[in-house]
């Protein structure tokens, strides 16, 4: 990420630790030279750079907030601020960074045996094993009580039987982590399994013409009569509790990662309105030009002091996850309006995939509905505010 007067803004470092900023450097010079100059083709062509997926493992990235297990142990401040530099690069980056680490191998971390975890973690931390998260059905998004997945109990282990759709990584996945209802229809009943790849009735196909997280694995799992053995149980997983946890890991990531997008739309905005000349001059010296600039340079300094603040809470055990969804909808909900003023700023070119606004804006709008839509988040901060429920 190139460093331009909003970090002279923010002062955000002097907030910092040595290991935090060096964790942040590092990262940023990696979406420079690994990610940036191909990103645009990708993201046309619809595909993944999987090239770099083993230097993700290798760099100590995936599961990175994890402690144990061959993962890094970062603190949440140094693992938001890598996500912060590889969304910057683009949001289908981040987002098979945070749906192996924060989702998938969290679920394995939080509520699976001692045995999973050493069978697991450090082989998907260096990824030798890529995972997904399936909980979203075809008819369960926001009522994620309501999905339909069943897993049934047999002779040798559980009966799986249901779809997912909309699952980052599942093409590509060799273990899914599965949510179904275990030998009954309540939200209690919800229980995570871990299926493997080449499970006989597993299946999951790419999920194809998407205008967003184009740069990303994006598919379905069909799960027929597939046969889990009772060993891939995660046991500890017991009501819809377990997977809103997960959710709620990976959510804060979410907030700082859309905090990247959004400064990669600034950084282009500044340096396109300071060498578009109009009417003589560039069009960074117009006023209204100037005011939108400066609206987004505010906004990014407020988010990125929010996610500050609420990620030092995580580390002390003191977050609640009203807290997150508030990071989560105000940093999303700013980052794509940023990249429309961005794009919109640009003019023409801003259609072009020249120039990352146009990008991360298309990104930004799965962003601003996946792991809790914003109207979810409202709900939510509004049920902690009023203590009234209103979904």
């Amino acid at each position: 990420m190139e460093t331009s007067s909003l970090e002279a803004l923010t002062a955000l470092e002097t907030l910092l630790s040595p290991d935090e900023i060096m964790i942040r450097d590092t990262a940023r010079k990696f979406v420079a030279d690994r990610v940036l100059p191909g990103i645009a083709v990708h993201f046309e062509m619809q595909t993944f750079p999987d090239e770099i997926i083993p230097q993700l493992g290798e760099m100590g990235w995936l599961g990175a907030h994890i402690h144990g297990y061959g993962c890094a142990g970062v603190n949440a401040v140094a693992y938001g601020l890598l996500l912060q530099e590889l969304e910057y690069g683009d949001s289908g980056l981040r987002s098979f960074v945070s749906v192996q680490g924060s989702l998938a191998m969290y679920a394995i971390y939080r509520f699976g045996s001692e045995e999973q975890k050493k069978r697991w973690l450090p082989r998907m931390a260096a990824a030798q094993t890529i995972g997904c998260f399936g909980l979203t059905e075809p008819d369960s998004g926001s009522d994620p009580a309501s999905l339909r997945a069943s897993a049934r109990t047999v002779s040798d282990g559980f009966l799986l039987n249901g779809a997912k759709t909309w699952i980052t990584n599942a093409p590509i996945a060799d273990l899914a982590v599965v949510w179904a209802k275990l030998d009954g229809d309540k939200p209690e009943d919800i229980r995570g399994f871990l299926v493997e790849r080449g499970t006989p009735g597993f299946e999951t196909a790419a999920i194809k013409m998407k205008m967003s997280m184009r740069a990303s694995h994006t598919g379905e799992i069909v799960l027929s009569d597939c046969l889990v053995p009772e060993e891939n149980l995660l046991a500890q997983s017991k009501g819809l509790g377990a997977p809103l946890a997960c959710l709620n890991q990976a959510r804060l990531g979410i907030a700082w990662g859309a905090v990247g997008a959004a400064k990669a739309c600034f950084h282009s905005t500044i340096e396109y309105s300071k060498s578009r000349i109009q009417f003589g001059v560039p069009i960074a010296s117009k006023q209204l030009v100037q005011d939108q600039l400066v609206d987004m340079a505010s906004e990014l300094v407020k988010a990125d002091l929010m996610n500050l603040h609420f990620s030092r809470l995580r580390d002390q055990g003191r977050l609640t996850h009203y807290q997150v969804s508030m990071a989560k909808k105000n940093s999303v909900g700013q980052a794509l309006r940023i990249a429309r003023m961005a794009r919109a700023i640009h003019g023409a070119n801003g259609i072009s995939l020249e120039y990352p606004p146009i990008r991360h804006m298309l990104n930004l709008e799965s962003v601003y509905t996946y792991e809790g839509t914003n109207e979810i988040h409202s709900l939510i901060i509004g049920r902690a505010l009023t203590g009234l429920d209103a979904f």
